[in-house]
């Protein structure tokens, strides 16, 4: 175990996990300065809201309305919705210098083929950019017709961003289907445990720390490449929980409790640990034993179809503004 108390806890994490800012605030990720950052529907709709980013949205208007003439609406659209996402991203790339992760529309995560399309229509966006898909995570929620989606991306040399993870068979899947980076969500683990049991949980019985503590652990028992984030944070416990995870994808508020906070902070995960943390045997990830076990998991299964349901939603609410000045 290390451990630092002098130095601010954001330090000392940085010191043995990859810090990502999740947010769409590009000022904030200015402000922090990230090694990379995440974005996801709610997140660029709350972001595009601000007028900063005018500028952003104008450009993704413009961009659509100078598609050819016999483009359909619904078509133009999708389109410039997907450029508003990549016009964002773009402006992250000039501060951050690893990737940025640019979510397909969440409403395409049970389409392999319509998740494969939008995802290569996004990589030429940022390519007309002059930003490489080296840069670049498609970020995809984790239904079995995404992670088929990302596997055929992959084999592209595509990079994929698998979200919207709540279970072990999930993860499993991902890592068979060659998926550079996984976010399994710690906080909405914790709300559906809350609210199922009323019980008030700490860092070290938090269910979605145990889970991604179990993922880590079957990722390096088995010898997987698969990057492994942890996403969806409520409080500072929980990340220092997981102190040593490949990454930890953290909002801007939690990044500033961090890095006010000097307490030690001792590492919690380690690469050899994989045989201690994950004692059982490889899953089977077949297309029947995924559906079977994913419905055998009453938690993962509400968050996954809550969370796309979720991101939908504000896909919606940005498409309405969009429309309008379309």
């Amino acid at each position: 175990m290390t451990s630092a108390g002098t130095k601010d806890q954001w330090s000392v994490l940085g010191s043995m996990t990859t810090i990502v800012a999740d947010t769409g605030d590009i000022d904030a990720i200015r402000r922090l300065q990230p090694t990379d950052a995440t974005t996801n529907p709610s997140l660029i709709y709350k972001a595009a809201t601000f007028p900063q980013y005018k500028a952003l949205i104008d450009s993704a208007i413009a961009y659509g309305k100078g598609l050819p003439p016999s483009t359909t609406e619904k078509d133009r659209l999708a389109v410039t919705m997907d450029k508003l996402a990549v016009n964002f991203g773009a402006e992250i790339t000039k501060i951050v210098p690893g990737y940025v992760s640019t979510e397909v529309d969440a409403r395409l995560s049970f389409d392999t083929q319509a998740t494969v399309l939008c995802a290569r229509r996004i990589i030429e966006m940022y390519k007309e950019m002059g930003i490489p898909k080296s840069r670049v995570l498609i970020k995809i929620a984790s239904t079995w017709e995404g992670i088929k989606a990302a596997e055929v991306l992959q084999k592209e040399g595509v990079s994929c961003n698998l979200t919207l993870l709540f279970s072990l068979v999930q993860a499993a899947a991902c890592a068979e289907a060659g998926v550079t980076l996984i976010s399994p969500f710690v906080g909405r683990i914790l709300d559906w445990f809350k609210k199922e049991t009323g019980k008030i949980y700490d860092a070290e019985e938090d269910p979605g720390v145990l889970s991604v503590r179990n993922i880590y652990g079957y990722y390096k028992k088995f010898g997987y490449k698969t990057i492994v984030m942890g996403a969806s944070f409520r409080n500072r416990g929980e990340i220092v929980a997981l102190a040593g995870c490949d990454r930890l994808t953290i909002s801007p508020q939690l990044l500033d409790e961090l890095g006010n906070n000097h307490d030690p902070l001792p590492r919690k995960l380690d690469p050899s640990q994989g045989p201690l943390l994950y004692q059982g045997n490889k899953l089977d990830v077949s297309e029947t034993s995924f559906r079977l076990l994913m419905n055998n998991d009453a938690m993962a299964t509400e968050k996954l179809a809550e969370g796309i349901r979720g991101f939908a939603a504000d896909i919606d609410k940005l498409e309405t503004i969009v429309r309008a000045m379309l």
